[in-house]
């Protein structure tokens, strides 16, 4: 019996060791999953902050925000302790003091919970709230209370007081998509954190309780009472005396106006940042948007607003409908630096940016493709005479557009008044291919395989921003660099991680590119570039295509041309071609429109009147321009010891370089060179018969060209 006992009451000491050591491994694995069972709700990237990029201009001024929350993440340090105070004051004043969960304010709101028979009280203390808004939703359940606490003491264990409130203070809503005690005080008070008043404090830490309901744009008088709540908290925790109560109440709360929206004016410049940032420097816009980066553009602000402001004017956009559209592009030609984009007349995000569209350049083409690359050859020079004739090649006709053709022409007058069929000839002749390869250098790769290609008779094109830096190569001595937008970028922590570097590309020869500038600016002042006005040197060539469907009028209109400190590209066209919209004005509307942008510019930079030759290059020498012989006269003279002399003259009104050959007639056999001049207007005969009946005559004769001009009337001397 007793054995029975004592068996049983064993079995029950053991029953009760098992119930202990079981409760005492659950309380310890409860324990130990409260102290370390936050981590398994935590995502280690959430304690970086979602942060804005700032895109700024060459004078360092804002010019776009990018955002997925409008935050800028400022340290403690920065944020004002009497700032710090009034969150804490509000919003947990036990924050110093508990570890992660306030008891009393749990039971509290248990308490409430319960009598009210719904999740109403919540009772979160700061830690609390900077768990939800980083790892969790809003939704007041208990399994989502249960999961805050639990990241509330992870975080506790592991960051300090400082850090978790430094983290609070920057991820937090005030409303009007503003996020972060520095946006805050920026979008309320148009000042920086570190500046605000006491006041002002505690009005950002009333807000965020509910921000629509509290902001002071949307109720003053609610935003105004809210504001003297917190401080009356501040002074109930002895972070500030009465007197500074009494100050801080008094002071005027003045309704904030919304920050100035940025102008959409650089929105086409913007949208090639985003691309260079994307393609170049593997930046793409949605790391852009929560990056906290820094970009450092090279945007003018002057130079695109005065581009902006004229592509305002109808005057230069002249078609058959008012929606004709353009595009404009400016680039430092010794940086290669864009300094003004233009995507459209009133371009958005979301646009088809037309300064990266690509579109027939029709002649703006030629001195790329075709001239330059002539003159790299042994060849030509720019007056190398080349065949100006109706011609066709196979299946391809060419022909001038005003249907006149000299028979030969210099490479000079051809690029001056863009003929057509003299470039396709020559193309011809230095061949496609070879042409091709220095478009290639110039990272203009075409699939175009055909003569056309001489006129800009393209399948895709090429972009106003592609020409600009092709372009370049003849402003600055030969070479190529891409255009763009992007100097410096920096990161979040203002370290610098791109810096803009590239090399530059040799097309042409230093030689070839001077030579282009000077028939180019010829081409401005006298040519096919003569339209409108502008006091400084310009070189430049402009580009008109045919419209498809509608005889006599335009599809494109081009400029493209360069200072001696600015290149440019100007397009204007419709976005789309068919027979209800075409230009009813070609190319000049465009040489008008940059030669006004230019003229403009120069009254406020002042730029540089004239280029410059480099050193250690010829200069081109102008075109002569031969004029007929007039007044020809023939008589004798003595010559001394009675010798008789004839002498021959003539009216000079042509270039003093002009050669004058003098011929004497034969009946019977080819006319006799007998003598020339250079400049003169006259020429002596030695030892001629005073019954001598033979007839002369002069030739003017162009040195350049190796061209003859008309010959002169014939003569007789006389007395």
């Amino acid at each position: 019996m007793d054995g029975r006992i004592k068996r049983r009451q064993l079995h029950k000491r053991k029953i009760w060791l098992f119930v202990i050591v079981t409760i005492f491994t659950l309380s310890v694995l409860c324990y130990l999953f409260i102290l370390f069972g936050g981590r398994l709700f935590i995502h280690t990237d959430k304690f970086t902050l979602d942060e804005k990029t700032l895109i700024v201009n060459e004078e360092d001024e804002i010019i776009w925000e990018l955002f997925e929350e409008n935050r800028t993440v400022v340290p403690l340090d920065d944020i004002p302790e009497h700032v710090q105070q009034a969150f804490v004051a509000i919003e947990d004043r036990r924050f110093y003091e508990h570890g992660g969960i306030d008891g009393k304010s749990v039971a509290r709101a248990i308490y409430r919970d319960i009598v009210s028979r719904n999740k109403s009280e919540g009772a979160s203390t700061i830690t609390q709230q900077l768990a939800k808004n980083l790892f969790l939703y809003n939704e007041k359940t208990w399994t989502r209370k249960g999961k805050e606490a639990l990241i509330a003491i992870y975080l506790e264990r592991n960051f300090t007081k400082d850090e978790i409130l430094e983290l609070y203070l920057n991820k937090i809503y005030f409303g009007h998509g503003v996020y972060g005690v520095e946006e805050a005080a920026q979008f309320y008070f148009n000042q920086t954190i570190a500046d605000v008043s006491r006041a002002e404090g505690a009005l950002l830490a009333g807000v965020i309780k509910a921000p629509t309901y509290y902001s002071p744009v949307n109720d003053f008088d609610k935003a105004l009472n809210r504001r003297n709540t917190v401080l009356s908290s501040m002074h109930d925790l002895a972070f500030i005396s009465e007197e500074e109560l009494n100050e801080a109440e008094r002071e005027e709360l003045v309704i904030p106006r919304e920050k100035e929206q940025l102008s959409q004016s650089n929105a086409g410049y913007i949208d090639l940042v985003l691309k260079e940032a994307a393609e170049t420097y593997n930046l793409p816009i949605k790391d852009l948007k929560t990056g906290g980066y820094r970009i450092e553009t090279t945007l003018q602000k002057n130079v695109q607003k005065t581009a902006l402001e004229h592509f305002q004017k109808d005057e230069y956009f002249l078609g058959s409908t008012d929606d004709v559209e353009g595009s404009f592009v400016m680039m430092d030609e010794s940086t290669g630096a864009v300094v003004a984009s233009i995507g459209g007349r009133n371009f958005q995000f979301g646009d088809l940016n037309r300064a990266t569209i690509k579109r027939q350049p029709g002649s703006t083409i030629k001195p790329l493709v075709v001239f330059g690359p002539a003159l790299m050859t042994d060849n030509y020079n720019l007056y190398s005479l080349i065949r100006d004739e109706d011609l066709s090649y196979d299946d391809y006709v060419v022909s001038n557009s005003d249907k006149t053709y000299s028979g030969a022409t210099t490479l000079y007058d051809s690029i001056v008044h863009s003929k057509n069929a003299s470039t396709v000839w020559l193309f011809n002749e230095i061949g496609i291919d070879y042409g091709k390869e220095f478009l290639e250098k110039m990272a203009i790769d075409l699939t175009d395989d055909g003569l056309a290609v001489a006129l800009g008779g393209l399948e895709e094109g090429i972009s106003p921003l592609e020409m600009a830096g092709a372009y370049r190569t003849f402003s600055h001595n030969g070479f190529y660099v891409k255009p763009f937008t992007i100097n410096e970028i920096y990161n979040r922590s203002g370290e610098l991680i791109v810096s803009h570097r590239q090399e530059e590309v040799s097309v042409y020869s230093e030689q070839v590119a001077w030579e282009m500038t000077k028939v180019l600016q010829a081409a401005v002042q006298h040519g096919t570039g003569k339209s409108g006005v502008y006091s400084k040197d310009l070189a430049g060539k402009t580009g008109t295509t045919e419209h498809p469907f509608v005889e006599g009028k335009y599809k494109d209109a081009w400029f493209v041309g360069y200072t001696p400190e600015y290149v440019t590209s100007m397009w204007i066209g419709y976005d789309r071609s068919d027979r209800d919209h075409y230009l009813s004005a070609g190319s000049e509307r465009a040489t008008v429109l940059t030669k006004d942008i230019l003229t403009s510019l120069d009254q406020a930079m002042d730029f540089k009147p004239s280029f410059e030759k480099p050193d250690g290059v010829e200069d081109l020498p102008d075109p002569i321009v031969l004029t007929d012989i007039t007044a020809i006269e023939g008589k004798y003279i003595l010559g001394g010891t009675d010798m008789i002399k004839g002498k021959i003259t003539w009216e000079v009104t042509g270039d003093p370089r002009t050669e004058y050959h003098i011929y004497r007639v034969h009946e019977e056999t080819t006319d006799e060179k007998i003598g020339e001049v250079t400049g003169e207007s006259e020429y002596t005969l030695d030892s001629v018969s005073l019954f001598d009946t033979t007839e002369y005559y002069v030739v003017p004769y162009n040195p350049l060209t190796k061209m003859w001009g008309n010959s002169s009337e014939k003569v007789k001397l006389s007395f």
